[in-house]
C-alpha cells in the first residue's frame, strides 16, 4: 500500500519538496479528499474538482504565498484550501465557526484576496501587479478565472487596462466548457509549450524590433501576419487584441503539459499572459461528470452513490413561487419577458424558460446589462421581470438608477435571497437592497411576507406600467400557507392588519412576519395587547395605517430584514415629517440587521443572533416601556 503523500504536505513549501513523477499521486489524493470533504458539509464541488490537477502544479511551480495566487469567484478554491494548512478544518466548510466557502482574506495568507462575487480577479491582480512594480519588486501574480467570469464586462475592462500598462501578470483562463480531443490536445501543448518558452519569446521579441525598424507599411503587415500565424493555431487573436500574450489552449488534467508551461510563464519577463487551461467540471467523480450541473453546487451526499440527502420540502420554496406565478401571468400577457443574469435556475427563470423559451433571456454574468437591456424592452412596451439576487443587483445599482429610475421605466425587479442566506455567509446576503432601492424616485419597493403574499406581487409588478417596481423575497422554503390560484394585485403602498391590539404595535416588512406574530402570542401572554401589521411596501409606505397605529398604540417597532437606512428610516422620516415623534408618550424602535457582516451560519441562528426573532422583538419591547423583561406583566 503506497504511503498518502497528502498527509506529508500541510503548506506549499511541503509539495515543492516532491519530485514531479509524485505530483500525480498528490492529484488523485487531493481529489478524494476534496470529494470526501464536501460529502459532509456541501458546498461547490465541481469546479473544485475541475482544476485539481491545476492547482497542484500552480502551487508547485509558483511561490506561493510570496507569489499572488488570486481564485476568482472562490467556487474552485477548496482543493486550494487543503494545500494551503486548512485541511485540518477542511470539513468545518460553510458551518458555524468554520471555513469559508470562498476566498477570504482574514482566513489564510495564501487568500490574497477576498472572492465570492465572480470577474473581480483580473482587476484585482492588476492592483497587485502595479504595486509590486512601484515597491520594486520580482513576485509573480496569477489570477485564475473561470470561463463563466469571462461573460462579465468587468474582466474586459480590466484585461483592456493590464495590456495597455503592459505590467507583468498571468492570467489562467480555467475553461471548462469545451473538450480538446487528444491528438488536438498533445499538438496545442506542444505549440503552447514553444511559445511560452523563452527562446520564442526572445526571437520573436527580436523580429518586433528588426520590424519595428522596416517602413510603416511594413512593420504592420509583419506584425499582423505573425500575430494571425499564432491565432491560427492557437485561437488567442481576441486577447492578443487585448494586449495579453496568449498561450493555449492546453489540457488542464495533464501534468506533464501544466507543468513545463507554467515553469515558462513564471521565467518570462514579458507584459501580460494569459494561459488558456481546458479543464472538465466534475473532473474524477462520475456522479458528478454524468449529472446535467456537475454538481456545481451540492447539499451533503453518499460518496458511493451520489446521492445527495435533499430533506424533503414542508412547503415550496419562494424562488418556485415567482417562477410558476410568472407563468401563469405570462400565459395572460404576452409582453411579459423574463430577464436572468447567468442564474436560471437559482431565480426560478428556468421554469419560465421552458414553458416561453422564446420570452426567456440569460445574459451571462452581466448584471449591469440585464438591467439595461431590460431598460431597452421596456421602452418598446413589454414587461421585463428582471430576476437577480439582491447581492448581484448591487453590482448595477447605476444602470438602476440612470437607465431606469431617472427614466421611469416599468422594469420589474424581482429579487430573490433577500435578507440573511445562511451558508454562503456576507458576500451572498441581501442586507441592502431595501435601502439602496428605497432612495431611488419612481421606485416601488415590496416585500412578501409569506409565499402567498408573493404570487400576489408578482401579479402586483405585472399589473404595474408607471415605472420601475421591485419585489424581494428570501432564499428557501415559504411557510406551508396555502396559495392563491391566481395572483391578485395589490394596491400600490397600501398594508395590512394582521392582528389587532391596543398598546403594542409591530410594523413587519417581510418575511419576520411570522416572528411578529409569535411575539405578539407571547406579549399577550404577558398582559400587552398587540397590533402586528404586515407593510407590504416599504415604499411608497402606506401612511394612512402608520399614523394610526401610532396614535393608537404606546409602542411602535418597525422590523425588516434588512440594513440601517431602509425601512425603519423611511418610517421614522415619515413620523419626523408629520409631527406624530413629537407626542412626548410614543415609544418608536426599530429592528434592523446589525451595522456588520455577519458570518456564515443556519439562518435561524443568524436572525437570533441579530435579535430578529420572536425573542428579540419581544426584548426590544420591554426595553421601550422601561421594563425588565418578566414572566408576566400585568397591564
Amino acid at each position: 500500500m503506497s504511503t498518502a503523500l497528502l498527509d506529508t504536505i500541510t503548506i506549499p513549501e511541503d509539495l515543492r519538496r516532491l519530485p514531479e513523477n509524485q505530483l500525480r499521486q498528490v492529484a488523485d489524493e487531493l481529489r478524494t479528499e476534496t470529494i470526501s470533504a464536501v460529502s459532509v458539509t456541501g458546498g461547490h464541488l465541481g469546479a473544485g474538482l475541475g482544476v485539481v490537477e491545476l492547482t497542484v502544479a500552480l502551487h508547485y511551480v509558483f511561490d506561493t504565498p510570496r507569489d499572488r495566487l488570486i481564485w476568482d469567484v472562490g467556487h474552485q478554491a477548496y482543493p486550494h484550501k487543503i494545500l494551503t494548512g486548512r485541511r485540518d478544518r477542511i470539513r468545518t466548510l460553510r458551518q458555524a465557526g468554520g471555513l469559508s466557502g470562498f476566498t477570504k482574506r482574514a482566513e489564510s495568507e495564501y487568500d490574497p484576496f477576498g472572492a465570492a462575487h465572480t470577474s473581480t480577479s483580473i482587476s484585482a491582480g492588476l492592483g497587485m501587479a502595479v504595486a509590486r512594480d512601484l515597491d520594486g519588486k520580482k513576485n509573480n501574480v496569477i489570477a485564475v478565472i473561470g470561463d463563466g467570469a469571462m461573460s462579465a464586462g468587468m474582466a474586459y475592462e480590466a484585461m483592456n487596462n493590464a495590456g495597455a500598462m503592459h505590467s507583468r501578470l498571468i492570467v489562467i483562463l480555467n475553461d471548462n466548457d469545451m473538450s480538446i480531443a487528444p491528438p488536438t490536445g498533445a499538438m496545442s501543448s506542444y505549440l503552447a509549450r514553444l511559445v511560452s518558452g523563452g527562446t520564442y519569446l526572445s526571437i520573436r521579441e527580436a523580429a518586433k524590433q528588426l520590424a519595428r525598424k522596416l517602413p510603416k507599411f511594413f512593420y504592420e503587415k509583419a506584425q499582423r501576419a505573425e500575430e494571425y500565424a499564432r491565432g491560427f493555431w492557437t485561437g488567442g487573436t481576441m486577447f492578443e487584441e487585448l494586449g495579453f500574450y496568449y498561450v493555449g489552449p492546453i489540457d488542464g488534467h495533464n501534468l506533464d503539459h501544466l507543468l513545463p508551461i507554467l515553469k515558462n510563464v513564471r521565467d518570462s519577463e514579458t507584459g501580460p499572459i494569459l494561459v488558456h487551461v481546458v479543464t472538465q467540471k466534475g473532473k474524477g467523480y462520475a456522479p458528478a461528470e454524468a449529472a446535467a450541473d456537475k454538481y456545481h453546487g451540492v447539499v451533503t451526499f453518499d460518496v458511493v452513490t451520489g446521492a445527495q440527502a435533499k430533506p424533503k420540502a414542508n412547503a415550496p420554496s419562494y424562488t418556485k413561487v415567482f417562477g410558476e406565478s410568472l407563468i401563469k401571468q405570462a400565459h395572460e400577457d404576452d409582453k411579459i419577458v423574463a430577464i436572468t443574469a447567468a442564474m436560471p435556475t437559482g431565480t426560478g427563470v428556468d421554469l419560465f424558460g421552458k414553458e416561453f423559451p422564446a420570452r426567456t433571456f440569460d445574459v451571462g454574468i452581466a448584471e449591469q446589462h440585464a438591467v439595461t437591456f431590460a431598460a431597452g424592452m421596456a421602452t418598446e412596451g413589454y414587461k421585463p421581470f428582471c430576476a437577480i439576487y439582491s447581492t448581484f443587483l448591487q453590482r448595477a445599482y447605476d444602470q438602476v438608477v440612470h437607465d431606469v429610475s431617472l427614466q421611469n421605466l416599468p422594469v420589474r425587479f424581482a429579487i430573490d435571497r433577500a435578507g440573511l442566506v445562511g451558508a454562503d455567509g456576507p458576500t451572498h446576503a441581501g442586507s441592502f437592497d431595501i435601502a439602496y432601492l428605497g432612495t431611488l424616485p419612481n421606485m416601488v419597493v415590496m416585500a412578501a411576507a409569506d409565499e402567498a403574499e408573493l404570487v400576489h406581487m408578482v401579479a402586483t409588478a405585472a399589473a404595474y406600467d408607471d415605472g420601475p417596481i421591485a419585489f424581494r423575497y428570501p432564499r428557501g422554503e415559504g411557510v406551508g400557507i396555502d396559495l392563491p390560484e391566481k395572483g391578485e394585485p395589490l394596491a400600490i403602498g397600501k398594508g395590512r392588519i394582521v392582528r389587532q391590539g391596543s398598546r403594542i404595535a409591530i410594523l413587519s416588512l417581510g418575511t419576520r412576519l411570522a416572528e411578529a406574530l409569535k411575539a405578539a402570542e407571547e406579549l399577550e401572554a404577558r398582559g400587552l395587547s398587540t397590533t402586528v401589521a404586515d407593510a407590504r411596501f416599504a415604499k411608497p409606505l402606506d401612511e394612512d395605517m402608520i399614523l394610526k397605529l401610532v396614535r393608537e398604540h404606546e409602542v411602535l417597532i418597525t422590523l425588516e430584514e434588512g440594513c440601517i437606512g431602509g425601512f425603519g428610516s423611511f418610517v421614522l422620516q415619515l413620523l419626523s415629517d408629520k409631527g406624530a415623534l413629537d407626542r412626548g408618550t410614543l415609544k418608536v424602535r426599530s429592528m434592523v440587521l446589525p451595522d456588520t457582516y455577519q458570518d456564515h451560519d443556519k439562518p435561524e441562528r443568524l436572525y437570533a443572533d441579530a435579535s430578529l426573532d420572536s425573542a428579540g422583538i419581544v426584548k426590544k419591547v420591554f426595553e421601550a416601556l422601561g421594563q425588565e423583561e418578566i414572566r408576566e406583566v400585568r397591564a
